[in-house]
């Protein structure tokens, strides 16, 4: 993505603080290992080098336990959902999660939608949030979003992040750097945490 679009749109730089921020780690599940199999390195290297920072890791997992808990998805996506207790449903096994880290279950696009996640966040005194994860343009957009407007100051991978184009995950790159978020990849977050 070197010579991605999207840098006309990022003119807003800034470093995530570890002492208030937190990494999420979104949706890196067995249904999404395709796409999630290539950014696997970033995002082992970013949860590494925010767990050296003492930057807090938390994993979502995607999955849902009812048709009462579809929502649009069942429509939108053909039946196709991510059903509680399948193995499509676990976090994929290659990724550096420890058994204390704490895995947020959600069911829609949203991490914050119907979980406690915000709650634990004012709780840890966070104020900045590192999105990474699959898909780039839906669970992992609409989260940084939503924290944006929940006031948190949100920082986006380019290079742990991962959708099912190229055309899209740089659409999304573009919209973020112009109203969201802070562009960031594992080397900007090795130099930021290195020089804090």
């Amino acid at each position: 993505m070197a010579s991605s679009s999207y840098r006309k749109y990022e003119t807003r730089k800034r470093n995530p603080d570890p002492k208030s921020a937190v990494l999420l780690v979104i949706d890196i599940q067995n249904h999404f290992y395709s796409m999630a199999k290539p950014i696997l390195p970033a995002i082992n290297t970013t949860i590494d080098l925010c767990r050296q920072a003492s930057v807090p890791v938390i994993f979502t997992r995607h999955r849902h336990k009812s048709p009462d808990d579809y929502g649009m998805l069942y429509e939108w996506w053909n039946g196709d959902v991510i059903r509680d207790g399948t193995i499509e449903a676990e976090l994929i096994p290659e990724l550096n999660r420890r058994d204390a880290d704490l895995v947020v279950e959600k069911h829609t696009y949203s991490a914050f939608r119907d979980t406690s996640l915000e709650e634990k966040l004012l709780e840890m005194g966070i104020t900045e949030v590192i999105v990474s994860g699959v898909m780039t343009n839906l669970c992992c957009e609409t989260t940084a979003r939503e924290a944006f407007v929940r006031g948190f100051r949100v920082f986006f991978s380019t290079d742990a992040t991962a959708t099912s184009s190229a055309e899209l995950h740089d659409a999304t790159l573009k919209n973020l750097a112009y109203g969201f978020t802070y562009l960031v990849d594992c080397k900007r977050i090795q130099d930021a945490f290195s020089n804090s």
